[in-house]
């Protein structure tokens, strides 16, 4: 009687046991887990208050593309970080350079998908492009290059117009997904990139 008492108590003593031991190793498991996810874009992206700086790429005498530093409102979400970029870009420089992208282009939307940017454009943008290989070249990669340098866990760039992921410009193919190229922007070097005396947003087109 004696014994099947303590062996009744021992499992009374083992069973909560056991359950403290359960829940301890799931919490050792998550926080292992946590520690090693990569997030999908960096804190910096995903500034909720204050002020940020970012770089454009315009476009310098016609021929390259040139880099310009600009302070901009902070943004939640990675999405709207670079709706707010593209914006940017949109709006021209504020400084000596040249607006890259056709007067008029909007940006539809923007996605993100691992290592791929998703830039849905206007139709605008289509149709406004100058003539000329070397003027296609510079608005697309002004563009691809913005994304990329801002976003460094970006490696592609892919350009719709109006939904359509298929589009072949007059001599540039922008069908597939596209790579930066920083030696149309000349030096990759931190002073190549121009800081304007006054670095806010410049006015919307329609207003100047």
């Amino acid at each position: 009687m004696a014994l099947r008492q303590r062996k009744k108590i021992n499992i009374n003593l083992v069973v909560p046991f056991l359950v403290i031991v359960l829940v301890f190793s799931v919490m050792i498991w998550q926080k292992y887990r946590n520690s090693h996810s990569v997030p999908d874009t960096p804190p910096s992206q995903q500034q909720l208050t204050g002020m940020r700086t970012v770089t454009l790429f315009f476009v310098a005498n016609g021929t390259s593309l040139e880099r310009e530093a600009r302070e901009v409102d902070a943004c939640g979400t990675p999405e709207a970080c670079l709706k707010d970029l593209l914006d940017e870009l949109v709006a021209g420089p504020v400084g000596e350079l040249d607006e890259a992208l056709p007067e008029g282009t909007t940006i539809n939307s923007v996605s993100f998908d691992g290592e791929l940017v998703t830039v849905d454009l206007s139709r605008s943008f289509l149709d406004g492009l100058p003539s000329g290989s070397s003027a296609e070249m510079l608005a697309v990669f002004s563009l691809v290059d913005t994304v990329a340098f801002n976003f460094q866990n970006i490696k592609k760039v892919k350009i719709s117009i109006d939904g359509d992921p298929k589009n072949m410009l007059r001599h540039l193919d922008i069908s597939e997904p596209l790579v930066a190229d920083y030696d149309i922007g000349g030096p990759s070097q931190p002073d190549a990139v121009k800081t304007p005396d006054h670095v806010s947003s410049p006015p919307n087109k329609g207003t100047r």
